[in-house]
């Protein structure tokens, strides 16, 4: 199957530091690919140019066959590029089906289409009983899966989830896997998420990639990927057991 997602040869430079080095992505339709790697190791940078905010020094982004390196976010965003960010960005001040409604309005349909599009994504998110309440005093759990709500609620092409199980208990974390299972199969959208949570990458993910210092260090099925000495000596060995949730530090990554 041809790639919806492929970035090839992508360098980003901050000064004299080198961020992302020739790196290369492809993400089918249909699949979810997990992007691990320790701190700094560029993960961020990367969806910062896959998602548009960040053009890079070289390299193409081609999303479905066509050239979008030089394509704004909004436009990427209208184009069914989604992303949700380590930090929360929902609307604090609106009800959390509000949240959903919003992110819809671009298109100018009727608005009761877009609320019942939101009802479908509450129940399929386990946020019904959430509808009424304020985004802003969500827990951190409920609030990673409102985002992920938003994120589907005008249906995504490419799904860009950033560290999205962190703070989920381990409850929110199978909704979590549930949900994008579904939008990966059902939809065949193409998921390609960041998580420093490894059992969940691994139990999640057909597929994993590995960055170290801006480079590909690894990739290819989730076991061998687990297995390869590289990687357990650049990251899991270093997070923890090999075998266990392995987590680091969930700064933000250059």
């Amino acid at each position: 199957m041809t790639a919806l997602l492929e970035a090839t040869g992508v360098g980003v430079r901050f000064g004299g530091v080198r961020a992302l080095d020739d790196v290369a992505v492809t993400v089918r339709g249909g699949e979810v690919c997990g992007l691990i790697g320790p701190n700094g190791a560029g993960k961020t940078t990367l969806f910062d140019v896959l998602s548009g905010i960040r053009r890079p020094d070289r390299g193409r982004v081609l999303l479905d066959g066509v050239d979008i390196t030089r394509r704004s976010p909004v436009w990427r965003a209208r184009h069914g590029v989604r992303r949700t960010f380590q930090r929360q960005q929902l609307f604090g001040q609106l009800t959390v089906e509000d949240n959903l409604v919003v992110a819809q309005e671009w298109r100018r349909g009727p608005v009761a289409a877009r609320r019942a599009r939101a009802a479908e994504l509450l129940r399929v998110c386990g946020l019904e009983r959430l509808a009424g309440t304020y985004a802003g005093v969500l827990p951190v759990g409920q609030a990673r899966m409102a985002e992920l709500a938003r994120a589907l609620a005008d249906p995504p092409r490419l799904l860009l989830l950033d560290e999205p199980a962190s703070g989920m208990s381990a409850e929110e974390r199978g909704r979590l896997a549930a949900v994008v299972r579904r939008v990966a199969e059902e939809e065949g959208c193409a998921v390609l998420l960041v998580e420093h949570h490894v059992s969940f990458v691994m139990e999640l993910c057909a597929r994993v990639v590995v960055l170290d210092l801006g480079r590909v260090l690894a990739e290819g099925p989730a076991e061998a990927v687990r297995a390869d000495p590289r990687v357990r000596a650049a990251y899991l060995g270093s997070a923890g057991s090999v075998s266990g949730p392995a987590e680091c530090d969930p700064a933000v990554d250059r």
